[in-house]
């Protein structure tokens, strides 16, 4: 990222996700706080650069309203993530991948706030249209399975969250091995609903 910086200058695009990478590193070692700074320095730049509803900085906005999620910030998220889901919707459509990727993690946003009824309609939407658009074997189709089965679980549908989630891995199985990094989180999810539901 320094070396881009001095190269290229605060506000190139190579800069911009130079820091944006950085921040996802020191995301996934807990460092939320130092991690929200360069996105919200990304996010800027993008703004300054390219426009507000530029896919980059709507995606930039996106991973920012992600971190504040996690932080506890769920309004101000929810917020962000309904302007860049209204955005992407508007410019890129619908049925675009990072639309969809958008919607299912304001679902789970909304999903953090209690609102279960919402989140469960947001994510039945990406579902659908993800296994319409790229079959129902895709990563994102996948994690939007998982994610419902999730939310039918605290909303006490009890069955049809395990046998979603059923289907999660054993698509998983079916179509990636038992190499796909996604399928031990998956089966053991399903091992949690079988010890509780005693199926």
């Amino acid at each position: 990222m320094s070396e881009k910086r001095a190269a290229l200058g605060e506000d190139h695009s190579e800069t911009l996700t130079a820091m944006l990478d950085l921040a996802d590193c020191l995301w996934q070692q807990g460092r939320l706080t130092n991690a929200r700074r360069l996105e919200e320095h990304v996010v800027a730049g993008r703004r300054r650069v390219l426009g507000g509803q530029h896919a980059e900085t709507l995606k930039a906005v996106g991973k920012l309203a992600v971190t504040m999620a996690a932080q506890g910030e769920l309004a101000e998220a929810r917020l962000l993530q309904e302007q860049v889901v209204a955005g992407r919707r508007r410019f890129y459509g619908g049925t675009d991948l990072e639309t969809l990727r958008a919607i299912n993690n304001l679902a789970g946003t909304v999903a953090s706030q209690g609102d279960l009824d919402t989140a469960r309609e947001l994510l039945e939407s990406v579902v659908a249209t993800t296994c319409r658009e790229l079959g129902e074997q895709h990563a994102d189709a996948l994690l939007g399975m998982a994610n419902l089965a999730a939310v039918l679980w605290q909303q006490g549908d009890r069955s049809e969250a395990y046998a979603l989630q059923h289907h999660v891995v054993e698509m998983h199985r079916l179509m990636r091995g038992d190499g796909d990094q996604a399928a031990p989180a998956a089966a053991a999810v399903l091992e949690m609903m079988q010890r509780d539901t005693g199926l």
